[in-house]
């Protein structure tokens, strides 16, 4: 359902190709607001920015590596040209690379570190000054960070996925104490068990759709990518002075 309060609103989402990140983006263009597609995959943002524009709505279509500083200096100024400052910001972009740790892939604990912590740094010291500015003018001014109920939960392989999850969660709880008295609401969801594609970047054929992961399907059934997109949707259209500060997400097998 679309929020009518974020009508005139302008929302940069990370991870938009794909996901959490384009269901969020399409629910927030539906709702009225100013939607910037931030991802790698450019074809998919291109398409998605097209059917949001072709019903009706405001997308720009932003290609961005998170895990590359000079990427995101480039995607903010971007941004700022074509919808100026933004006042919502979504990050959505993470990788899940599920394996036992005495399988040593540094490359693989990397690439999780750099894209769900840092990307997701990067992405916040990018848009700071506009959210400030924007509470500061009087206006409503959010970040969500999407992290995992893996922060909390421990899994078998999940270890390293599970701590870049548990450290982004940490760093929401502390940047409220940052932005809070500025009037900068800070909101981490952690969804539970979701059907989107980050069990296809799987390796190993024991964790993936085949194997842990497929059983974890089947046992539990997922929650779907619209249904966390309504969750962020909701949290942001609250009154101003209303902060959803930490909201847990799971599919009711998995409560």
């Amino acid at each position: 359902m679309p929020y009518s309060q974020l009508a005139g609103r302008t929302a940069v989402v990370t991870g938009a190709a794909s996901g959490m990140g384009a269901a969020t983006a399409r629910l927030l263009a539906a709702s009225g607001a100013r939607v910037a597609l931030l991802a790698r995959r450019a074809d998919r943002i291109e398409s998605l920015a097209e059917a949001i524009t072709s019903t009706g709505g405001q997308a720009v279509a932003v290609r961005v590596d998170v895990t590359d500083q000079a990427s995101i200096t480039a995607a903010a100024n971007r941004v700022h040209a074509g919808f100026g400052r933004a006042d919502l910001v979504v990050n959505a972009a993470g990788v899940m690379l599920p394996n036992p740790i005495d399988a040593g892939r540094a490359d693989e604990w990397q690439r999780m570190i750099d894209t769900n912590l840092s990307g997701a740094l990067r992405v916040i010291a990018a848009f700071t000054a506009d959210l400030i500015e924007a509470a500061a003018d009087g206006g409503t001014s959010d970040l969500l960070n999407i992290s995992s109920i893996g922060a909390h939960v421990t899994f078998p392989n999940y270890a390293v996925y599970s701590a870049t999850k548990a450290a982004l969660t940490h760093l929401s709880a502390s940047l409220r104490t940052e932005f809070g008295p500025r009037d900068v609401r800070v909101t981490n969801i952690e969804p539970g068990l979701t059907d989107t594609e980050l069990g296809d970047h799987i390796d190993n054929p024991t964790l993936g759709h085949g194997g842990q992961l497929g059983e974890f399907f089947k046992a539990i059934g997922p929650l779907s990518a619209d249904e966390i997109a309504d969750v962020v949707a909701y949290a942001a259209s609250r009154p101003r002075h209303v902060n959803l500060r930490q909201i847990i997400v799971l599919p009711t097998r998995q409560a």
